[in-house]
């Protein structure tokens, strides 16, 4: 734990000496008894009471004064908050594959439909735009808050042939050139992710490790989300074929640029994979005074000690 004000908790040094003078004090009282009472007699007049609420009294007093100095030098602990400024680009692989039926209705509606939720918890200040990828990749969307926009954009995507995976990373990260400074701070660059969803098979173009590399560079984490599963198939001209996700390719993206992979073989599991990416991008740990809660431990001990002194008086006769 960080403090604020840490040359405040020498003030602690007092307790170790107040603890010695307590214990000597304590050895010196019994010292006395011994030489100048009559044990037998005292026996039988008031006999012995324990010692220990007493101690206890103090205990909880010194306790109370440990909290109060800890509180005094005004401590500060790492607590999320959400960040203000932050640009999401959303990559949604529109390949053929996508069609696959293996999650409902297919994979690219189950997509859409989570990534419009997952656009729809993000802060409003947040910058999103809009990427598909299939042979080529386009930037739908520019970096905008306006989520009408980006939300009218995701319903529209259409599949097409071929999957340029790669070239989907390298226009989400064209995209980000596009992003409007913040007047208040022009200099400073809002942090970015790359939100990737797609079953992970590249055709053509350039290969995810290259897109993820730039990224990378770019300081950019990309976060992908594998769609299907291996039982996956599509109808081409009556024919059936076969299209397993590639979760490898996906997960090396990841792991290159600094992000996390997903895997999501469910519209259920796809609802948990977003509230995940969300909680990753929406806040910053920034330190924050705590110093109301140790104040409030304080005051804790300082009621039991009170406490424990008016049990300790009420057996005096």
């Amino acid at each position: 734990m960080d403090f604020l004000s840490p040359g405040r908790l020498w003030i602690l040094l007092v307790i170790p000496v107040i603890i010695a003078v307590y214990v000597y004090l304590q050895h010196r009282r019994a010292q006395y008894a011994l030489r100048f009472t009559n044990i037998a007699l005292l026996d039988r007049v008031a006999p012995r009471r324990p010692q220990w609420r007493r101690h206890l009294a103090v205990a909880f007093a010194l306790l109370a004064a440990f909290s109060c100095t800890v509180a005094f030098a005004q401590p500060k602990a790492k607590v999320k908050v959400p960040r203000e400024r932050a640009t999401i680009v959303v990559a949604i692989d529109v390949s053929l594959s996508m069609m696959a039926t293996d999650i409902d209705p297919n994979r690219l509606e189950a997509a859409k439909r989570s990534a419009k939720n997952f656009v729809n918890q993000l802060p409003g200040k947040f910058n999103v735009a809009l990427v598909n990828f299939a042979g080529t990749a386009s930037i739908i969307v520019p970096p905008t808050t306006d989520r009408a926009t980006v939300l009218r954009s995701i319903d529209g995507l259409d599949l097409a042939e071929s999957t340029a995976t790669g070239e989907g990373i390298f226009t989400s990260l064209q995209a980000l050139t596009q992003v409007p400074p913040d007047p208040d701070h022009p200099n400073d660059p809002a942090p970015a992710r790359i939100v990737l969803l797609s079953d992970g098979k590249r055709t053509v173009g350039r290969t995810a490790q290259e897109g993820a590399q730039a990224a990378k560079a770019k300081n950019t984490p990309v976060y992908t989300i594998c769609f299907g599963t291996d039982s996956g198939f599509i109808e081409m001209e009556g024919i059936r074929q076969r299209v397993p996700p590639d979760r490898a390719e996906l997960r090396s993206v990841a792991d290159i640029s600094g992000g996390e992979a997903y895997t999501a073989e469910s519209a259920g599991e796809l609802e948990d994979v977003y509230k995940d990416i969300g909680s990753s991008v929406g806040y910053d740990e920034v330190d924050k005074e705590v110093t109301s809660r140790f104040a409030g431990i304080a005051m804790l001990f300082t009621l039991a000690a009170a406490g424990a002194c008016v049990a300790m008086a009420s057996r005096f006769p």
